[in-house]
């Protein structure tokens, strides 16, 4: 079985095919258990998972009703009890958020080594596993969904990085400027904004981008642009020369035959 729960909560065969779920608390006990897949879940952890803090008069006994309507709706097997709890026989990569876990840390580990078409390819397959909010049949899911919406943002910055790495800086403008309006006070993906720009041959929007995210800062946090920002701000402000190319030919004067812009005698 596999189990999707960045979106609603969806479990398929090994062969797609999807299996009815229906009701809101049994898509809730199944997203609380895929989210520790293999791992034994204290009734009391999931009673307060399900319910949000507001159980009924039967608590238990309502859980393990619910159980037994999971086990009809993805088999027997897939949900075992031991110990006072219960446990969804699955491996991690068979749930959608440990699988993108798993391909977006691979991807960025290929960033960091400089292999950026991998990284891409990666990142693309782990991009691909979310449909909607994480956890979106789960009460009370803010703090792992912080976390969550935190991890999906590094992946797509990772993703837009690699896309700069392989000289497509233009194309990712339009993303990372949307990015970085939903989240001003991220430095590291400003950084890679004002790298796509400059990438772009954009310096002067570069500049003007920058002189913003230290307003911003400024006026919200206090403090001023970290070190990578500040970095790129001189080197924007700083341009390296370009390297010396060939001297022109003195006026009047032919070409050096060893020239190779110039083509041999008799050539095409």
């Amino acid at each position: 079985m596999r189990y999707g729960i960045l979106g609603t909560t969806q479990a398929h065969t090994d062969d797609g095919i999807p299996m009815p779920l229906g009701g809101t608390r049994l898509r809730a006990l199944l997203a609380a258990l895929a989210l520790h897949p293999g791992r034994l879940r204290p009734a009391d952890a999931l009673i307060d998972e399900v319910w949000d803090g507001a159980p009924p008069a039967d608590a238990v006994g309502a859980l393990q009703a619910l159980v037994g309507r999971l086990r009809r709706a993805v088999g027997r097997e897939a949900v075992t009890s031991a110990a006072g709890g219960y446990r969804l026989s699955a491996d991690p990569d068979d749930v959608d958020l440990h699988r993108f876990e798993r391909l977006a840390g691979e991807g960025e580990g290929a960033l960091a080594d400089g292999d950026p078409a991998k990284a891409a390819a990666l990142l693309d397959d782990a991009l691909a596993l979310w449909r909607g909010p994480a956890l979106a049949d789960l009460p009370g899911r803010a703090v792992p969904v912080r976390r969550l919406e935190a991890r999906h943002l590094a992946a797509r910055r990772a993703r837009l990085a690699a896309a700069v790495a392989l000289g497509q800086a233009a194309g990712t403008l339009p993303a990372l400027a949307e990015l970085c309006d939903t989240h001003p006070l991220d430095e590291p993906l400003q950084a890679l904004r004002l790298r796509a720009l400059r990438a772009a041959g954009r310096p002067a929007e570069a500049l003007a981008a920058y002189a913003e995210v230290a307003r911003t800062l400024t006026e919200t946090l206090g403090t001023t642009p970290g070190p990578e920002l500040r970095t790129l701000h001189g080197e924007l402000l700083n341009p390296p020369a370009p390297p010396p190319g060939p001297r022109p030919a003195a006026p009047g004067t032919a070409p050096h035959a060893a020239d190779p812009a110039t083509p041999p005698v008799g050539g095409a």
